[in-house]
């Protein structure tokens, strides 16, 4: 059956204490929008609706950024949940199928615990996703009839009874498009918060002889993020599940609780990590690889059998092909390393292509930006550039070229051809003697002022 995502992404935050929206805040390297969209794309949605509300063009730059072709919808006041899916009305006209309701800051529910709540949707009219809570505090509570549910009655509108109920509403619903928006159009806003909530659907559908049923799930897949407390606790929950499976997938982790990684890190069997190592957006790390100790990586890729580090950085764009040796204090941005290439130490290879087997030495700096544009820079297969040389973009050290340490090579550098581009040394005897007496007896009458 068809299929369709409600996202929705309107509130404030207001305990987040930031001008940033809720939904915007980082979690592993991206917005907790984008963790919502992931764990609904599992369902293979026809239509994926965002409902918008405070800072609305962030964050639908954020969802279209994280899921091209999303559908936007927007809440001009945020007058409770069941407003909020009714926003979406137009997004779905035309839609026929169901509807599973999602919150752009809850960013753990499991592909495992929406295809439940799917196969549920063929005994129930309306599906609820449920949690037994430890400390059931604050949220909704399931009221069950046996083993249907009853009503979902809200902490502020619920008896003492009722408040002794620990079978908690996560807020994830599915149901049928079209009795969706009907049971949406039907909710009044008569409770303690004078707001509409989508929970009044369930006593809405049973008055109609209508069925409603509830899936349950671990407690911490239904998290909710209003405060820094909690984003906190999810970023430490997400870097728990995530070095977990990774060291089940077979990577080697040597201080696994060092290791940081990215929403969409991506880490081949028997590479290798050391510790103290970040892994920012956009990270693949081939089979094979090794990532030693104290590096950060974002946006590259490294092949098999390509060791990088300790204390690297690699930046959007950097490309390491099997076998690539990148050292200490060594930084890569928007550049291409060929097999074999090695750049071992305190250098900076930016916008540039570097050949098969070439050798960068120490201190060596591809000065790629002029101060308004970038230039790049081809360094030949087999090349050997020496210690400390800039080479100033555009330019191109040929294949199996040479340059001279200290040299500042502005002029394309032909095939096997060895470039000096440095001032001739003169030694001006007893100068350095004479100089520092000069400046001693300055400092000494300053002192003296």
């Amino acid at each position: 059956m068809p299929l369709s995502l409600v996202i929705l992404a309107a509130g404030q935050g207001s305990r987040m204490n930031s001008d940033l929206p809720k939904v915007l805040h980082p979690l592993a390297g991206a917005p907790l929008l984008a963790h919502a969209l992931r764990a609904g794309a599992v369902l293979e949605p026809e239509r994926v609706v965002v409902v918008t509300g405070h800072g609305a063009e962030r964050v639908a730059r954020a969802a279209q950024d994280a899921e091209p072709g999303v559908l936007i919808a927007h809440q001009a006041e945020q007058l409770g949940t069941a407003h909020a899916v009714a926003q979406a009305r137009a997004a779905l006209e035309g839609f026929s199928g169901d509807v599973v309701v999602l919150y752009g800051d809850t960013p753990f529910v499991s592909p495992e615990t929406l295809e439940a709540l799917i196969a549920a949707r063929s005994r129930h009219a309306v599906v609820v996703l449920g949690f037994e809570a430890v400390d059931p505090g604050r949220y909704g509570r399931l009221v069950m009839q046996g083993s249907a549910l009853e009503r979902i009655v809200e902490y502020k509108d619920a008896s003492a009874q009722e408040r002794s109920i620990t079978l908690c509403n996560s807020g994830v619903v599915c149901a049928d498009a079209a009795l969706l928006t009907e049971l949406v159009d039907a909710v009044g806003n008569d409770n303690a918060s004078g707001e509409y909530y989508l929970t009044d659907i369930i006593a809405l559908a049973r008055a109609r002889g209508l069925t409603a049923g509830v899936v349950t799930c671990p407690e911490p897949e239904t998290l909710g993020i209003n405060t820094r407390t909690e984003l906190s606790a999810a970023e430490a929950l997400f870097q728990s599940r995530a070095r977990a499976e990774a060291l089940e997938n077979g990577v080697t982790l040597i201080a696994p609780e060092t290791v940081f990684f990215a929403l969409d890190t991506v880490i081949g069997r028997d590479a290798l990590v050391g510790p103290n190592v970040v892994f920012g957006p956009g990270v693949t790390i081939e089979s094979g690889a090794e990532i030693r100790a104290f590096c950060h990586l974002e946006g590259c890729h490294v092949s098999r059998d390509a060791v990088v580090g300790p204390f690297a950085r690699l930046r959007p764009g950097a490309e390491l092909a099997e076998g690539v040796r990148v050292g200490n204090f060594v930084e890569i941005k928007n550049a291409i390393l060929d097999e074999g290439a090695k750049v071992n130490h305190l250098s900076y290879i930016g916008d540039a292509h570097v050949g098969e087997g070439a050798n960068v030495g120490a201190g060596s700096v591809t000065v790629n930006y002029d101060g308004v544009m970038k230039h790049h820079t081809g360094i030949g297969e087999r090349a050997f550039v020496g210690s400390g040389s800039m080479l100033v973009a555009p330019v191109k050290v040929g294949a199996g070229a040479m340059t001279a340490a200290g040299s500042v090579i502005t002029a394309d550098v032909p095939d096997g051809a060895l470039a000096l581009g440095r001032a001739r040394q003169e030694n001006k005897a007893g100068l350095a003697l004479r100089l520092r007496e000069r400046l001693l007896a300055l400092k000494a009458r300053k002192n003296e002022d």
